[in-house]
């Protein structure tokens, strides 16, 4: 049973979005041990990487990279 009251909910900055993403295209590493590790849902950092596909999220005004 959910805990009565408001929910907790969390801002990330764009550099922690964008560095949870750079993290998650390293060579053998899963989203889920990314997510783990950062203490995150893995399907908040699968839509993260959804968004910097998109456009969506940059860090320093410099669009995030990652491997086709």
């Amino acid at each position: 049973m959910p805990k009565p009251g408001p929910r907790t909910t969390y801002k990330y900055s764009e550099e922690f979005k964008s560095t949870a993403v750079r993290l998650s295209h390293l060579p053998d590493v899963t989203v889920h041990d990314v997510a783990e590790s950062l203490s995150i849902h893995p399907f908040m950092l699968s839509r993260w990487r959804k968004q910097v596909r998109d456009g969506g999220i940059m860090a320093k005004n410099v669009k995030v990279h990652f491997p086709r």
